[in-house]
């Protein structure tokens, strides 16, 4: 088809979804398979690969069976899955059948945000970027175009960027998730916890979790290792206003007032140091400022922490010693989405330092040195030096952040200080889910020249691009190698098991198209990523070929524990654990964290509270048909008092509405006793209004649209969410 007849104009609505899909359904088999090769293709054929349902990235195994995508399991050698994928994995084949994806490269025809557009071809659609790209350049210097992006795929569109002169990258996963444990471990460690995490879970005598829902918030590996520690009869503690899964394991469960963790946290360190229940070895040798951590906590007793927590003295006293006696196995877990109240680097950093006090950071059943596979990277030629400082942190702003902040580029995108930023590439995250009141990131899009979406789903933020770009599926595609530390060293390879049934092209085959547009092709010297992925494993003494087959090559095991030989070494301004920060004192903050009161509830509201899944990631699987079969909607947790306070039934439909009086979708009821009374509670990633997604389209209620509020943490940038508060609209 010529470009002149693929200039179809689609106009999204309710009723015409299906024009952008063009087919309801279609099968996965291997494009362009003629009769005679069927034949061929009879059996089965197992092809390795790694999975991009979530940013875990476990190895896997897809199936082929006469030539059609069967089933996608763990691969055995992967030290991530071990051979076992959680739902959300198994369910990856709904990825490549989901009818919801894009096929062809799309360009708006009207304004922003009204979902009709210009089914284009790629050269034009490259072509229309590239022209936009130079204006900007021109116009305002090449630091003016910014990228979001999410997972590993986005490494050769950040590549072609840097080429271009880009400086401004961001990733939600720093200020909307794990920046405040990151930075709280830094300052009192030297180091951040990583991704996946150097938990020893399987190795934990006593395990505590702290709003962290093992579980339901399906990580593998840890989860895998969950079920191992618990059967082997390890001490659970967990601390969660909602009787979680992981609370349901626990030996202790306290049930704590939202907001209160660090009162907590000083409690136990309080008794775990008046009583001399520390690893006094470790803190002596390795510690420093422990004098003036211990007077600062000595005020913080359990009955102090008793009317803000809500939890008894007795039980934070048996909970504390609890986690003394298993010492140094004792694994305080770190968590992973963490802001909450914009306090969050000092929670996460009280959380350090009580794991300091127990001894675990770096020995068995703690917290493990991980090791990594290292290849050379490819020699790519120089980026260009920029004019300009990077905008997201201006002035040191937040003095302890140590990646870039997505909120702070959109806010220099709103005001255009400290310079104007006038484009946006964002790829495989959803802006408007992910950051917090969602008027801002479209306040900010309204000031861009040019935003592009690299997706495989329309997600709400492609219905506000100017052009949309559609990505196969990683079933479909090859990827950057994959390296992520761990317990075990290893190379990890993505690779494509089936065609794309469409238009859809690989992340890295979009960026090296656009690169030549820009007229940058010297920094894509080879013509096909395998001749890429060649050069960095044999640079290694590796091969394509061997990797291809087992889809994972192992390293060799090197010690991760202090017991093992690994010294003990922390990069911070002491050299040691920092119990007492001089360099948060110097800047300001509280060498010691201190608790601080939250704002509490209106009358009539509730605090909203809101989490994972095991069934779905973010807002990204909603449209996957396997996965929705499994959960189709999300549901809010109301306590049994407040529903019969209000009249309220399992299963009734309500609307929430918060501070702000902003209303929600409909939302089913879950009448419970497993949450206070205080709160409620409900899962991430619903309540989609993209009229494109018409599988996910009004299934359920959008945390994110109810997240109005947000308190910035002061330390690092991050947006604490939790703060805002819901009441009931009842149905007439």
């Amino acid at each position: 088809m010529n470009s002149v007849s693929r200039r179809k104009f689609l106009k999204i609505s309710g009723f015409s979804v299906g024009a952008l899909a063009a087919t309801s359904a279609f099968s996965p088999m291997l494009k362009g398979v003629d009769k005679l090769n069927k034949e061929k293709l009879k059996g089965i054929k197992i092809i390795p690969t790694y999975c991009d349902i979530c940013f875990w990235k476990c190895g896997t195994l897809a199936y082929l069976k006469d030539g059609e995508l069967w089933k996608v399991e763990g691969n055995p050698k992967d030290p991530l899955s071990k051979g076992r994928l959680c739902p959300r994995g198994t369910g990856g084949i709904g990825a490549v059948t989901d009818p919801d994806r894009l096929r062809s490269p799309l360009i708006r025809t009207r304004q922003r945000g009204e979902e009709v557009w210009k089914e284009v071809t790629w050269n034009e659609a490259l072509n229309y970027i590239a022209e936009k790209m130079n204006k900007i350049k021109a116009q305002y210097g090449p630091e003016s175009v910014a990228s979001f992006s999410h997972g590993i795929g986005g490494n050769f569109l950040k590549h072609t960027l840097k080429a271009y002169g880009a400086i401004n990258f961001a990733a939600p996963s720093f200020a909307q998730c794990r920046g405040p444990r990151d930075v709280g471990f830094e300052l009192t460690f030297g180091e951040a916890i990583g991704s996946p995490e150097r938990t020893d879970i399987e190795n934990a005598k006593c395990l505590v979790l702290i709003g962290s829902h093992l579980g339901e918030n399906m990580h593998n590996t840890q989860v895998q290792e969950f079920a191992n520690a618990v059967a082997n009869d390890a001490s659970i503690i967990v601390v969660d206003p909602r009787f979680s899964v992981a609370a349901s394991k626990a030996k202790y469960y306290l049930p704590i007032k939202p907001g209160t963790d660090i009162a907590l946290l000083l409690a136990w360190m309080n008794v775990i140091v008046s009583e001399k229940l520390y690893d006094v070895e470790y803190v002596t040798k390795y510690g420093f400022g422990f004098e003036q951590f211990a007077a600062e906590i000595s005020q913080y007793t359990p009955e102090w922490a008793y009317p803000e927590t809500g939890i008894d003295p007795e039980l934070i006293r048996k909970s504390a010693k609890e986690m003394a006696m298993h010492k140094p196995s004792t694994l305080v877990h770190p968590g992973r989405h963490t802001t909450w109240y914009g306090d969050d680097a000092q929670r996460s950093r009280a959380i350090a330092l009580l794991n300091a006090l127990l001894g675990s950071w770096g020995r068995k059943g703690g917290f493990y040195f991980p090791v990594s596979y290292s290849l050379p990277g490819y020699p790519y030629p120089a980026y260009p030096a920029p004019s300009k400082e990077k905008l997201d942190n201006p002035g040191r702003k937040y003095p302890f952040a140590s990646e870039e902040i997505t909120t702070g580029i959109r806010e220099a995108t709103i005001s255009g200080n400290p310079y104007p930023i006038k484009g946006w590439f964002i790829y495989a995250t959803n802006l408007i889910q992910a950051l917090p009141n969602q008027d801002e990131t479209i306040k900010a899009i309204q000031n861009l020249d040019l935003m592009v979406v690299v997706d495989v789903i329309p997600s709400e933020i492609a219905g506000w691009a100017d052009v949309v770009l559609p990505e196969s599926v990683y079933l479909e595609r090859y990827d950057d190698l994959h390296m992520s530390a761990n317990k075990t060293p290893f190379v990890g390879i993505r690779q494509p098991v089936v065609d794309s049934p469409s238009d859809q092209k690989p992340n890295w085959w979009i960026a090296k198209k656009l690169a030549e547009k820009l007229g940058l092709a010297n920094y894509y010297p080879w013509s096909h990523i395998e001749e890429y992925l060649d050069y960095r494993l044999k640079a290694g003494g590796l091969s394509l070929a061997r990797l291809k087959q087992e889809g994972i090559i192992l390293g060799k095991d090197k010690p991760i524990y202090a017991e093992d030989g690994v010294p003990l070494e922390f990069n911070t301004p002491s050299g040691k654990i920092e119990f007492y920060s001089s360099q948060l004192q110097e800047a300001g903050f509280d060498p010691v964290p201190k608790f601080k009161r939250q704002e509490q509830a209106p009358s009539g509201y509730y605090r909203l509270l809101f989490g994972r899944a095991p069934v779905h990631s973010f807002s990204r699987t909603q449209s996957n048909r396997i996965l929705m079969d499994t959960m189709g909607e999300n549901e809010v947790w109301v306590n049994h008092d407040v529903a019969e306070k209000w009249g309220l039934k399992n299963a009734q439909s309500v609307r929430l509405k918060n501070q702000d009086g902003v209303i929600s979708n409909k939302i089913k009821v879950k009448v419970t006793e497993r949450i206070r009374t205080d709160c409620v509670y409900m899962v991430h990633g619903f309540g989609h209004n993209s009229k494109m997604l018409k599988g996910a389209f009004g299934k359920g209620a959008s945390d994110s649209g109810l997240v109005t509020k947000y308190v910035i943490d002061p330390l690092m940038g991050g947006t604490g969410m939790n703060v805002n508060f819901v009441t009931f609209e009842m149905e007439a």
